[in-house]
């Protein structure tokens, strides 16, 4: 602004001012001053100043060009379309000043969208995962085991109906406790291996019995699956997003269709494998041998061979079950 003032500070114009609309019309000297219009008469002696800010043009593209001061358009300065120069001088001014002055609108309008979108993204990243963490933290033990009950049902259409030879289901309660598992049961299919459901229960597909010489290798498969888990109605909110957890707060269910759709989604999932160094130390805490397990998952053993070298233990310093238990736990679903 300072470089174009200085630009036009010698340039003089003939003009027409006019004080009030009721005034007459005076012919005077317009020149431009530090960021002001200065209107003379003809003897040289100022009657006003206009701010170049302030000045307003009532007929823009047209000759003579007619400027008011912003706010009093009875006042008015008829530059001639002679004045070619003084014209283009004003307009470039104006310009210059009006990309300068501040825009509110503008800024209200950007302060409106930033606000918007910081709304946008924490609806989308930030509330999701607060309102499931708020759920997990506030749903009581009773409303884990409806959910994990009422899933229950919901399995029967993929795996079929849980095994219960009455021979291997007290060797089947002698491993819940042994493992710390709330309820197991065996199914004939669908299960890829073991899958946890909220409440605790633990579905284990048939093979992880009757494929495998000793209990060690079912016992890993449960601890395993409980590792990769986690908290199973975790799982269940993360996976039927926000309104999972609005519903679960709100009334302390979960509709049938979404269970349905859940239990079919996670009990044909391959499940996750955790890693090498989380698994060991679990074995080591439930006091069983990983060697059995890893290589149940590779009988070359070369894939879980840092699995193998790490086991804990060469026996298992508490068996999983009895050789009894474990041949009745064998025949749990030929009954």
């Amino acid at each position: 602004m300072s470089t174009a003032l200085h630009k036009y500070d010698r340039l003089e114009a003939t003009a027409i001012w006019r004080e009030s609309k009721d005034a007459q019309r005076r012919d005077v000297i317009v020149s431009i001053g530090d960021a002001t219009l200065v209107i003379s008469d003809l003897r040289d002696r100022a009657l006003t100043h206009w701010s170049i800010p302030a000045v307003r043009r009532a007929n823009p593209g047209e000759r003579p060009a007619i400027f008011h001061p912003d706010g009093d358009a009875d006042e008015t300065l008829e530059i001639g379309q002679d004045e070619v120069e003084m014209i283009e001088a004003i307009e470039k001014l104006r310009t210059a000043v009006s990309r300068r002055r501040p825009r509110p609108g503008r800024l209200r309008f950007g302060i409106f969208g930033v606000g918007l979108a910081a709304l946008a993204a924490l609806a989308i990243f930030w509330l999701p995962g607060a309102l499931r963490e708020h759920a997990l933290r506030v749903v009581p033990g009773a409303i884990r085991q409806d959910i994990g009950a009422s899933l229950l049902k919901h399995t029967t259409r993929v795996t079929g109906q849980a095994c219960d030879g009455h021979l291997g289901e007290p060797a089947l309660r002698k491993l819940e406790q042994r493992l710390g598992v709330k309820k197991l049961m065996i199914v004939t299919s669908g299960v890829r291996e073991a899958t946890v459901l909220p409440g605790g229960t633990v579905l284990l597909n048939r093979a992880t019995v009757e494929d495998f010489e000793e209990p060690d290798v079912v016992a890993g498969f449960i601890i395993a699956a409980r590792l990769a888990t986690g908290d199973p109605l975790r799982q269940l909110l993360e996976n039927n997003g926000m309104r999972a957890s609005f519903r679960l707060l709100t009334t302390g269910t979960l509709p049938d269709d979404l269970l349905r759709s859940h239990i079919e989604n996670v009990v044909l999932a391959q499940p996750d494998r955790p890693d090498n160094e989380a698994l060991i130390a679990a074995f080591k805490t439930q006091k069983v041998r990983i060697s059995p397990y890893a290589f149940a998952l590779d009988p070359s053993g070369e894939d879980t061979l840092e699995l193998i070298e790490a086991d804990p233990f060469t026996v298992t310093p508490e068996p999983v079950l009895s050789d009894g238990e474990w041949v009745a736990l064998q025949g749990i679903c030929d009954a």
